[in-house]
């Protein structure tokens, strides 16, 4: 199945090599292209990519903003992978609260590129677990309770835990030695319970409630 990704930067050199190394790939396909995060919400409504490229700083709109508008305004929304220059930056924290599914440095190897779009299209690894530690560490808040009104059980707190060690759900099979369809009920179970739609935000919501801490 061919991913359709939606490139959002104010920079068009950035958008044309961003095409580039997208669409010489067989199962990647570059559906359109925005300067600004206005932009955002109608061009998803019209070619409703899987995934959107997104530069987290823009003149007007800027990523936080048009991923929140985005979360907001569709049903069914694509997976936002945020692109930026800098990987400890605040505002690539705060665009994971929004709802991104990962980030993306500006200077990846074509490669990484590649690989990041598949693996938040598909939704069962978390993309580069100890930056987002790491992200954690500098900008999340300490102290929320917010995971124990989520009620998870135990095998659940389990399975979250492991996530946030960025397992994917074979690797989460393989050491609780269960099969990889009862850990995508687990997971589904976990997001659906702490309010999230995937497992970057449960993750973040582990974090900043104390429920993981953040290490390394």
């Amino acid at each position: 199945m061919t991913i359709d990704v939606l490139i959002v930067d104010d920079d068009e050199l950035i958008r044309v090599g961003l095409r580039a190394i997208v669409d010489a790939q067989p199962d990647l396909r570059v559906v359109g292209e925005a300067a600004d995060g206005a932009e955002v919400p109608s061009l998803v409504a019209r070619l409703r990519p899987r995934v959107v490229l997104m530069d987290v700083r823009m003149p007007a709109i800027d990523g936080i903003q048009a991923t929140r508008r985005l979360l907001a305004a569709s049903a069914d929304p694509p997976r936002v992978l945020v692109v930026t220059t800098f990987a400890n930056d605040e505002y690539v924290y705060e665009a994971l609260r929004a709802g991104a599914s990962g980030f993306l440095l500006k200077r990846a190897r074509p490669a990484e590129v590649v690989e990041a779009i598949r693996v938040v299209a598909a939704g069962e690894s978390l993309l580069f677990p100890a930056a987002i530690r790491q992200l954690v560490g500098a900008y999340g808040g300490r102290g929320s309770d917010g995971l124990r009104a989520a009620r998870l059980t135990e095998r659940e707190a389990e399975v979250l835990r492991l996530m946030a060690a960025g397992l994917s759900n074979p690797e989460i099979a393989d050491r609780l030695v269960v099969g990889v369809e009862t850990v995508k009920t687990h997971v589904g179970n976990v997001l659906a319970k702490l309010g999230v739609r995937d497992r970057t935000q449960a993750v973040i919501a582990a974090y900043e409630s104390g429920f993981v801490v953040p290490t390394g």
